[in-house]
């Protein structure tokens, strides 16, 4: 149950990107999360589209691996994996802040998954 919970979690953190990234990236809100001008924000818009669409795929894997349930263990596993190598890869990048708000919330929940 704790590992499905924290999954959904992740899941949701992901949607949340995609709505951040597709529809809020160049609103005032979205500026201030990402901390940009409206120019940038203006120009980077598609870029920031097209990151959210693959944050997408991440809820959607990560929300078909909980429907399958226990059959799903390894969907949910692959799932968390890209998370966690993608928000390795951000916070390298980009910022530590990635790694602690994308990268640990799914090694959390891989681990709940593999000790479940």
């Amino acid at each position: 149950m704790v590992a499905s919970v924290l999954v959904g979690l992740v899941a949701l953190i992901h949607v949340y990107f995609l709505v951040l990234e597709m529809v809020l990236w160049d609103r005032p809100f979205g500026r201030r999360v990402f901390n940009t001008t409206p120019e940038f924000a203006a120009a980077s818009k598609v870029l920031a589209a097209n990151q959210g669409l693959y944050n997408g795929f991440l809820a959607a894997g990560l929300a078909w691996g909980l429907w399958l349930g226990a059959a799903g263990h390894s969907v949910q596993l692959f799932f968390l994996a890209c998370v966690i190598v993608a928000g390795a890869f951000g916070a390298i990048t980009v910022s530590r802040k990635i790694l602690w708000v994308q990268a640990l919330p799914a090694l959390l929940a891989a681990a709940a998954v593999l000790w479940g």
